[in-house]
């Protein structure tokens, strides 16, 4: 049951092109948007649709994968884990961010 812990699985589309960011030391992180869309009847019986935004890092090899072959509009599948961060913004005001750290990519669209 460890392998369940802290787990995501989603299947979206790129909002935009991914950002990459080259470090320093030649390192190179991936960070892109993914939407995710789900629907449901109201109390009318009204179909409801929404989509969901995910801010997705990724790191390492896969990185490469995402630089060549990933772009907005894109469909993918992903799996990796929920990481949360604190900051500070240019005012100085503590801001929180949740962010899914990729490590499993597949590409669905053609």
């Amino acid at each position: 049951m460890n392998t369940l812990r802290n787990k995501v699985q989603l299947i979206g589309r790129l909002g935009q092109d991914p950002e990459i960011i080259t470090f320093e030391d030649g390192a190179k992180m991936a960070r892109f948007n993914l939407a995710t869309d789900d629907s449901y009847k109201d109390k009318e019986g009204n179909k409801v649709e929404r989509t969901y935004w995910h801010q997705v890092v990724v790191k390492g090899g896969l990185v490469k994968v995402v630089e060549n072959y990933i772009t907005k509009g894109k469909e993918i599948a992903i799996e990796g884990k929920l990481v949360s961060r604190t900051y500070d913004d240019k005012d100085g005001n503590k801001r929180y961010l949740t962010e899914i750290a990729c490590h499993e990519l597949l590409m669905l669209s053609k």
